[in-house]
């Protein structure tokens, strides 16, 4: 069932792409989706299997629009999901989310405000709680902010101008930097609000594992950081080899500056505490050795996802510019 909040407190509509293989946390999520469609539209795009679809629909159909996603080229379903939800919004404003993603409503609302003023809104996602491998992973999300922007699990888009570009490529892996350069190459403006530090649900510690090759695969999108993070394991073996410490500390030093710097930028101090910093060296570790790992996949076929392999991390900007004068 279709209903709509009146009044709608913050004008933009809230797409949930979501593929469920259990209903562990349906309560949890069934929560926050209450109070979020007080606030504002909600559309979740559900690819879970028949019977789930059919229990969620009994528990969300009063409060939000449940559908099913639309068919969409390329192998990454939550493009998919994603592109159905844009294509359905009520509104001009869309906030795209995983669902693990807890917006506050104030966030909203700050977030639509600065669209005003571009055509996509990059925020910061900050795990609460944080079990140890929450801060691991928060380790890799201050060197993003010391090297420039943390790439959340949520962005705020213009409908307009993500349909103006005939929507994004549905068979890579790493879909939001896809959706982030499609606009930017057909000239929209993206907004980074660093401070904006939006709640995300911490995953089990048993996905946090299976995310780490994944997340070192996504780097294929940005080729002079993947030579960077490959570089890494070579220089270290290099050092034990010769007992030459040197080198290694210095690179161990480098990565922890950069993510103090991540978290003193842009109010991080607040969403960050001071251990994640700590974390930085084991996480440049991780990523030396499944920099490697990543490469072994892309020489056998990509990345295994859903059952089957995606090659392509993400299309370069030079390539999706030449797509947008076609």
């Amino acid at each position: 069932m279709d209903r709509d909040r009146s009044p709608v407190r913050v004008d933009a509509e809230y797409v949930l792409p979501l593929r469920w293989e259990t209903d562990d946390e349906l309560d949890e999520l069934t929560s926050y989706l209450q109070e979020l469609a007080a606030h504002l539209r909600v559309t979740v795009v559900d690819g879970s299997p028949g019977a789930l679809y059919d229990a969620h629909a009994r528990r969300w159909g009063a409060t939000v629009r449940h559908v099913r996603p639309a068919p969409w080229p390329g192998r990454n379903g939550k493009v998919a999901g994603v592109m159905t939800g844009v294509r359905a919004a009520r509104a001009e404003a869309v906030v795209i989310a995983d669902d693990d993603v807890r917006w506050r409503v104030d966030q909203l609302a700050a977030a639509v405000d600065l669209l005003q003023q571009g055509d996509v809104v990059r925020v910061q996602n900050v795990f609460e709680p944080l079990p140890w491998h929450a801060r691991w992973d928060s380790a890799r999300s201050l060197v993003n902010r010391g090297l420039g922007s943390d790439f959340p699990g949520t962005l705020v888009v213009r409908r307009s101008a993500l349909l103006a570009a005939g929507g994004y490529d549905g068979d890579v892996l790493f879909e939001n930097l896809e959706l982030l350069r499609t606009v930017r190459a057909h000239g929209g403006t993206e907004i980074r609000a660093d401070e904006i530090c939006v709640r995300r649900l911490p995953p089990t510690t048993r996905h946090f594992w299976s995310q780490r090759v994944r997340q070192a695969y996504d780097s294929f999108a940005q080729p002079a950081r993947l030579g960077a993070e490959a570089a890494v394991l070579p220089l270290l073996l290099w050092s034990a080899i010769r007992r030459r410490p040197g080198p290694a500390v210095s690179v161990l030093a480098a990565v922890t500056a950069v993510a103090s710097v991540g978290r003193v930028r842009h109010g991080g101090r607040a969403a960050f505490p001071a251990s994640c910093v700590a974390w930085a060296p084991l996480w440049l570790l991780e990523r030396a050795v499944c920099s490697w790992c990543a490469l072994g996949l892309r020489l056998t076929g990509g990345v295994p996802y859903r059952h089957q392999r995606l090659v392509r991390a993400a299309s370069s900007t030079g390539t999706l510019r030449r797509r947008a004068t076609l």
